[in-house]
């Protein structure tokens, strides 16, 4: 009697075939990809250790002059070599902080109109330009916000702000305003003020998109079932919309906070440009972006081009700072919605 050429050898496995061969090209493909993706992953890790290694060893003799004076002075005198970092670190954080209050609820505002009001016809018109709106140089923001922002703020905006919440007086030099440090000051157009705004009108589109994303994640059925429950349109958003998309949310806002933080050319073109340390917001300041942007080219020796880097070390870190609070933030909301 012939034998089956298919036989189990006296340990019982099968004997090789084409089953084994593509099973071990499979898990050979698998290994080849899981190498690749890991090697993606650790490139971002390097570019990003690479950023702020290059920034540190350039700003090292600025360091290394000033210590930790560096960022508690504010001092900023070139032909005297005195350099320090607080003034340029509360610009940027001031114009940031300004564009998110400004920009958080005009974005939530579109998204909501966008996903739960409009009309069909309208969504995707008004959708797109403001994916366009997001595509804009930031240089355009800024000589949009030069040449026809700042005559508005001086002419209109800041004046009324003035005389209302700030040191305004009138005629028979009787005060008119509250006399809030933070609004007083005279309307000269560029400031810090002006600055912040230019920032929400930029990173709108940025937050609106993302929260017009995840609002269209909501199952419609759970909206629904709160409707024919008697809520309102408002109580589904409060209710059901916006636990449903928290943490997408929030890290949509950190985003733009993100974009507010390291923007440049916007803010070089209305903040005014000035080393003053001043309560008010309506007068000129200045920002890490801003004063690289300016200065770097026209850098008068190795200790000021030196003390430039370090203010870019200064602003990585103040970006990692706040980009890692916001995810140890969404962390947290994540480990007590799954409690």
């Amino acid at each position: 009697m012939t034998a089956n050429p298919t036989v189990f050898e006296s340990t019982g496995a099968p004997a090789p075939g084409p089953c084994a061969d593509s099973s071990r090209r499979d898990t050979r493909n698998d290994r080849l990809f899981r190498g690749w993706m890991c090697a993606c992953a650790l490139l971002v890790l390097l570019a990003l250790a690479g950023a702020a290694g290059a920034t540190l060893w350039g700003g090292r003799q600025a360091l290394g002059t000033f210590g930790w004076h560096f960022f508690t002075s504010t001092a900023w005198d070139v032909n005297a070599g005195q350099f320090g970092a607080l003034v340029p670190i509360i610009g940027t954080l001031v114009t940031a902080l300004i564009a998110t209050a400004i920009a958080v609820p005009i974005s939530f505002g579109i998204a909501m109109f966008l996903t739960e009001v409009a009309p069909t016809w309208m969504r995707s018109p008004i959708g797109m330009a403001i994916e366009l709106l997001a595509g804009i140089p930031s240089i355009i923001y800024g000589m949009w916000g030069f040449f026809v922002f700042v005559p508005i703020m001086s002419n209109t905006i800041e004046p009324w702000i003035i005389d209302h919440l700030g040191d305004g007086v009138d005629g028979q030099g009787h005060a008119t305003g509250l006399g809030l440090a933070a609004f007083s000051g005279a309307p000269i157009g560029v400031g810090v003020l002006t600055a912040g705004i230019v920032l929400a009108v930029m990173i709108v589109p940025f937050i609106a998109s993302v929260m017009r994303e995840v609002f269209l994640t909501v199952p419609s059925r759970l909206k629904e079932s709160a409707c024919a429950l008697g809520s309102t349109r408002w109580e589904v958003l409060r209710d059901i919309v916006l636990p449903y998309t928290r943490t997408a949310v929030i890290g949509g806002i950190f985003l733009g906070l993100g974009r507010a933080l390291g923007e440049t050319m916007a803010v070089t073109f209305v903040i005014g440009n000035s080393h003053d340390l001043g309560a008010s917001l309506v007068m000129p300041g200045v920002s890490i972006a801003s004063i690289i942007a300016n200065e770097f080219n026209e850098a008068s020796g190795d200790l000021h081009r030196s003390a430039l880097i370090a203010l870019a070390f200064v602003l990585f870190g103040v970006t990692f700072v706040v980009l890692a609070a916001a995810k140890w933030m969404l962390r947290r909301l994540a480990l007590r919605e799954g409690a």
